[in-house]
């Protein structure tokens, strides 16, 4: 058969937006190609997820050990420039084995910038490349603030690969990367500061729970300062000054900025093809399709309600290799997803809020676990939950701040993705002991 095009299906971007759905796609026969400026397989194996959670492993066990106290006798303490050496050779292999996957399925791999110059074609290097479908999985990056000196400040990328940590370390912003690396920083024996932008932290999840990671911080040294109205980085006398508030400063060895993440929306040519996009990505239908309909989105870049997650982008792309190979013509049906924040301890959430649970008037049923046996095995100090229930006494959402957070919520998705009743709950059997059990036995 003779193509019109180049491809079947072409991806800007090679992160899981693409490549988990790309693969299968190709292997159904469609001749597939994908565009990579920077590292293959995107941000989250190479300076995102991977990444966190490999440094965020000895924390883990440091805090562990901590807990222990007395029972597991002599004292432990981070080697940071070691540890940045264990997460680099835990994800080191990553791009050449998502690479493996890519090109072993027949996909063509295009390294450079890509651009679009009409609803079917891609600049990249001079060449053009065109295809019967376009997606776009460009992804997020760090946001950078607009003030003078903002070059002085570094990113999530550059913490993750800082070999030396620097004595005092102010961090501007209090969402999730924020949170997760001013845990990371104090538990290496950092100076830390946090410069908020309002008076809240992780203000997405229960701030009851926020409190206590954000007041166990603050016991072991952070210092969090609210409103702090930023307004400008300088180098003075050799040090690095942050401005803040009426006159105010900070010295700081190094600053990073964690004020959030934007989508990758700009120099690839979507104004001058007409593609609909704003602050907060590109838009699309049901379908993930642009108001161009033969260009798709998928990933963090798209402006959704979906939390902006690895598994998010996983499902989109997967849900879009069935609508390319025909396998498929029904709009896109989320599940539910979770999040969590790997502090120590964990917060995580899935489903309805208990912000929401509250106006609906749904039922809440509120746990304290620190005094569950289970919890207790692991000394366990700080470790709630609140479980929500419908009228039919079905699972319809849960949060918890514990050390096992993100576990005991990933036990509970089954019950509220497929509406279990209460005779299907008493039917699921886990191993015992285990945080499963633990966990659904409170349902």
């Amino acid at each position: 058969m003779t193509r019109q095009y180049d491809y079947d299906v072409l991806y800007l971007g090679s992160g899981h937006g693409t490549f988990d759905g790309a693969v299968p796609l190709a292997q159904t026969g469609s001749k597939v190609g994908v565009i990579e400026k920077d590292m293959i397989g995107g941000t989250c194996p190479n300076f995102g997820c991977n990444a966190k959670i490999a440094l965020d492993a000895p924390v883990t066990l440091l805090r562990k050990a901590e807990r222990f106290d007395n029972v597991v006798a002599g004292s432990l303490a981070l080697n940071w420039k070691e540890n940045i050496a264990y997460k680099q050779h835990v994800i080191e292999d990553l791009p050449d084995m998502i690479t493996g996957l890519i090109e072993g399925a027949g996909i063509d791999i295009i390294h450079g910038t890509g651009v679009f110059q009409d609803r079917h074609t891609i600049l990249v290097n001079g060449q053009q490349k065109t295809a019967e479908n376009i997606v776009i999985s460009t992804g997020l990056r760090p946001h950078r603030l607009d003030i003078p000196g903002s070059e002085l400040a570094h990113d999530s990328r550059e913490f993750m690969n800082l070999e030396n940590l620097p004595e005092k370390i102010v961090v501007v912003g209090s969402g999730y990367i924020s949170m997760e690396f001013v845990t990371m920083a104090n538990a290496a024996g950092a100076d830390v500061t946090v410069l908020m932008h309002g008076d809240s932290t992780l203000k997405d999840f229960y701030q009851p729970y926020v409190s206590k990671i954000i007041d166990d911080l603050k016991g072991r040294g952070v210092k969090f300062i609210k409103n702090a109205n930023i307004t400008s980085f300088e180098t003075l006398n050799g040090q690095t000054v942050v401005h803040y508030g009426e006159n105010k400063q900070l010295i700081a060895d190094w600053i990073l900025d964690a004020t959030g993440r934007v989508p990758n929306v700009e120099h690839i040519g979507l104004p001058e093809i007409g593609i609909d996009y704003n602050d907060k990505g590109i838009v699309v239908n049901e379908y993930l399709q642009t108001n161009i309909d033969n260009i798709y989105a998928s990933g963090d870049v798209i402006d959704k309600k979906q939390p902006k997650l690895t598994p998010t982008a996983i499902f989109e792309s997967l849900y879009l290799s069935k609508q390319f190979a025909g396998q498929s013509n029904e709009p896109i049906k989320y599940p539910v997803i979770p999040s969590v924040v790997f502090t120590s301890p964990r917060i995580a959430k899935v489903g309805i809020s208990v912000e929401d649970a509250k106006k609906n008037n749904d039922h809440i049923q509120q746990n304290q676990l620190v005094d569950d046996w289970y919890r207790q095995v692991n000394h366990e100090r700080i470790s709630e939950n609140t479980l929500i229930f419908d009228d039919d006494h079905r699972l319809i959402g849960a949060t918890e701040v514990s050390e096992q957070a993100d576990n005991a919520i990933d036990t509970l998705l089954p019950a509220i993705e497929f509406k279990f009743s209460k005779e299907d709950v008493s039917r699921v059997i886990h191993l015992f002991p285990s945080i499963s059990a633990s966990t659904w036995g409170l349902l």
